[in-house]
């Protein structure tokens, strides 16, 4: 008799897939309902603020776009070249750093390349571009050791850098320095942040190190310890005798 067989779908990998849903519905509503005036006005990081529609210290929304500037997307090409290399990398990510970890990071790339542009640069910025470089630079470094740095993160970080320092943007509004600073905290996050294995490893040990402890403090606070040691058998004495 055959069994009936039941697949379900798995929202694997929440940060990641919740980020590709909010890019797309972004640009969906940009793009059908408000004409291209919603991800220029909001999901955009400010220019220099020296500048005009550059930051603006009094605005709250201005330090709001710092961070979800990487939501918005110049068109479809724009959004899917991102999304490509989001879908293909952050569940990978998520399971290694777990779901927690993997969103502080792209908050934190979002920030630096949202600030940066707005300390620097004379055009807003948007796209996830930073993001998806910084995955790809995480993704290279596979396996760190103390005092050891793999060859296969040197040769990405080497053909990545060398490709944006030497290539001129040919898109408005995408940022090669938003593409490097991405790879720069990428290869940070690679170098200080320890896999989810090894946190829980570390974490483990900790707790049995206190359960040790806690039962040293019990048995030293036991009658039948003295001074911190056993009792010897001669000062033992028989209460009582149980037969079987």
């Amino acid at each position: 008799m055959k069994k009936n067989i039941k697949f379900r779908i798995s929202y694997n990998a929440p940060v990641t897939l919740t980020f590709v849903l909010l890019c797309s519905f972004i640009l969906l509503i940009d793009k059908t309902l408000l004409g291209g005036k919603f991800i220029p006005a909001f999901f955009t990081a400010p220019a220099h603020s020296g500048l005009e529609n550059g930051f603006n210290p009094s605005s709250v929304m201005h330090y709001i776009r710092l961070f979800i500037h990487v939501l918005g997307h110049s068109d479809w090409n724009h959004l899917l070249g991102n999304l490509s290399f989001v879908l293909l990398l952050g569940p990978l990510l998520e399971e290694r750093y777990g779901s927690k970890i993997l969103c502080l990071m792209f908050l934190v790339t979002a920030l630096v390349t949202g600030v940066l542009n707005a300390c620097l640069l004379k055009t807003p910025l948007y796209g996830a571009s930073g993001i998806v470089f910084m995955m790809i630079v995480l993704a290279s470094i596979t396996n760190i050791e103390k005092n050891v740095i793999p060859l296969s993160f040197i040769l990405v970080v080497a053909l990545y850098l060398g490709r944006e320092i030497i290539t001129v943007p040919k898109t408005e509004n995408i940022s090669t320095i938003a593409h490097i600073i991405g790879g720069v905290c990428g290869s940070l996050f690679g170098f200080l942040v320890a896999p989810k294995s090894k946190r829980t490893a570390k974490k483990s040990k900790t707790e049995a190190d206190e359960n040790k402890k806690r039962l040293e403090e019990i048995d030293n606070q036991s009658p039948r310890f003295k001074n911190g040691t056993a009792p010897r058998e001669e000062d033992s004495e028989v209460v009582g005798t149980i037969e079987l």
